[in-house]
């Protein structure tokens, strides 16, 4: 059997694929086994943030992968502390649990959160996150996710999760106004809910229901995180102080890893015995983390802003573009076209994109190359306008 044959036979079937299979790649560009070369504007869903087969990474990973490939958390091991220092002296963060996905950090800051209601004896422990949110697959971070289609299926989902919409003026308010809530959760792009920054407005309501309310702000920034947006964490957009950042995606640059990072007020909530990770902080995972984190500087994000705005001017007013949203190298573009037929089309002539709701959503690798990146946006300006 083939690939594709194996595939259908032996997988569980919850992935529509593309027809494609690939092989191979090197930065932003990716090989098939039909043999034809394809410009990655997804980079795996915003996770190969240097592309494929990053050499500076492969190196870091395989010296990691050549000592000791993991010891579990009943041990020291360098990578996991060094990381954890790294991600602080970024953010000013005072603590950080390592898990292996964005799913499971967010689930380490519902608990966090939910923990530090229950110390403090404050009887408050329900979280406000935002309708058209998406935070992740687990059971509990379904019932997070603030959007009805998922909220099917896999009842009953664990209660404490209220909705508020982040584009009803004092809505928020509202909500908060009515008791028991212990923080809010917020994504700065709504990624899968079609990649839709807040709005300046909801941003400055939020800012007074949380000193208001003594609320903690966890923000999830396990797409919008690790330089996608033009700054090292997208809530730096905003002037944010986050209580508690998720993150995830690019952090590992390929391997699975995810982080909770917890500011001053939540530093000391977790004790041991209660979380853990049996893979969380695996020296191998943390060691391509530091290498990706380590070359995320202001030259990198002065780029991504520079990629951004020309992508921007080559779509804007564009015959067939209705708009363009995001920041960064975090875009969705709202064409005339389905955008399942621009996807197809695009795959077609040798470029990878993705979808967001009825957008098509650009999350190319952030050190694509300006040939590249032309390249690219030439065919899907041509498809868009067919």
């Amino acid at each position: 059997m083939d690939t594709k044959q194996l595939d259908s036979e032996y997988i569980a079937s919850t992935y529509t694929r593309f027809p494609l299979e690939i092989i191979k790649g090197k930065g932003a560009l990716l090989t098939g086994a039909d043999g034809k070369e394809y410009i990655d504007l997804g980079s795996g869903i915003a996770v190969n943030i240097f592309g494929a087969a990053d050499s500076e990474w492969q190196a870091a990973v395989t010296k990691q992968l050549s000592a000791v490939q993991h010891t579990s958390n009943l041990y020291y091991t360098s990578p996991c502390a060094e990381l954890a220092e790294l991600l602080c002296r970024k953010t000013g963060m005072k603590k950080v649990f390592f898990s292996n996905s964005g799913a499971e950090a967010n689930e380490c800051a519902i608990k966090t959160a939910r923990k530090f209601g229950n110390d403090e004896g404050r009887g408050r422990n329900r979280i406000i996150t935002l309708k058209n949110s998406f935070h992740g697959r687990t059971i509990v971070t379904l019932a997070a996710t603030g959007q009805e289609t998922f909220h099917t299926d896999f009842g009953p989902f664990p209660e404490g999760f209220v909705y508020a919409d982040p584009c009803i003026e004092g809505d928020l308010t509202k909500i908060a106004g009515e008791g028991g809530c212990i923080a809010v959760m917020i994504e700065p792009i709504q990624g899968e809910g079609g990649v839709n920054p807040l709005p300046a407005a909801f941003i400055e309501e939020l800012r007074a229901v949380i000193e208001k309310y003594d609320l903690l702000l966890i923000v999830d920034e396990v797409q919008t995180g690790n330089g996608r947006t033009g700054k090292l964490y997208g809530y730096m957009h905003y002037g944010l102080q986050p209580d508690i950042v998720t993150t995830a995606k690019g952090l590992g640059g390929g391997l699975p890893i995810g982080a909770a990072l917890l500011g001053e007020r939540v530093a000391q909530v977790l004790t041991p015995g209660s979380h853990g990770s049996t893979f969380g902080g695996n020296p191998v995972c943390c060691a391509g983390a530091l290498n990706i984190l380590s070359r995320i500087d202001e030259k990198l994000l002065l780029s991504v802003g520079e990629k951004s705005a020309y992508i921007r001017s080559q779509l804007t007013g564009l015959p067939g573009v209705k708009s363009i949203a995001g920041i960064g190298l975090m875009l969705g573009i709202e064409t005339v076209r389905p955008a399942k037929e621009v996807i197809a089309a695009c795959l077609e002539r040798g470029v990878l994109v993705l979808s967001a709701k009825t957008k098509v959503r650009l999350l190319p690798p952030l050190n694509i190359t300006e040939d590249q990146l032309k390249k690219a946006v030439s065919i899907l300006k041509e498809v868009i306008a067919e």
